[in-house]
């Protein structure tokens, strides 16, 4: 018998992304808008490829997509997508290189998720480390008026994570994807108008 997870599965092979995530994206910029033609977007966790694929279709040929991520992927990028195999919070020169070459970036997105352990709180621990080490590294990255999309395991130090994001962004939205599983305790947040770095000490 088919399941819901089957039918995102299914047409994600059909469409001939690598992932069913491709459409917790799709559905995250049909709401919010986040891709125009032209934009740089830096995409962090992006094994197997199913997000950056979508963004560069979203972005075209004149836009860049930088994508990271620890594992390999053997997933065919487009001409506008530059794929790294780096640890993008212990920074190697060369990926530093390319970051300043491509950035600043309109997009930072982060589909990063900890090896889970089964144990609740670890496991949202884990994720709440991997969310912000990725917005300290949008806030170095971003344009202002820019956008950052992230996932984490809801959980309850999840506030103060919050409380950071919008002293940073204009408006900060929780968003759960109807592609998610129903099962799944993943959040996504998605944070628009990036105020600045000369807001970086505000208080």
């Amino acid at each position: 018998m088919k399941t819901y997870r089957d039918h995102y599965f299914l047409k994600a092979r059909r469409e001939l992304y690598p992932a069913r995530s491709v459409y917790k994206l799709q559905e995250m910029d049909k709401k919010f808008g986040l891709f125009k033609p032209g934009m740089a977007v830096l995409d962090l966790g992006a094994a197997p490829g199913s997000w950056s694929l979508f963004a560069a279709e979203r972005i075209g040929g004149q836009g860049r997509v930088l994508a990271c991520d620890l594992q390999e992927t053997d997933v065919g990028f487009p001409p506008n997508v530059v794929f790294m195999r780096e640890d993008v919070f212990e920074r190697t020169a060369s990926l530093t290189a390319v970051l300043a070459e491509t950035g600043p970036f309109h997009v930072v997105m982060s589909d990063m998720a900890p090896k889970t352990t089964g144990a609740r709180v670890t496991d949202q621990a884990r994720s709440l480390a991997l969310a912000e080490e990725a917005l300290a590294l949008a806030l170095t990255v971003l344009i202002k008026g820019g956008s950052f999309v992230v996932k984490l395991f809801m959980g309850p130090d999840t506030r103060n994570f919050l409380h950071a994001m919008r002293a940073r962004f204009s408006a900060v939205s929780a968003f759960k994807p109807h592609s998610s599983r129903p099962e799944s305790k993943e959040m996504f947040y998605v944070a628009r108008d990036f105020k600045g770095p000369e807001n970086l000490d505000d208080t």
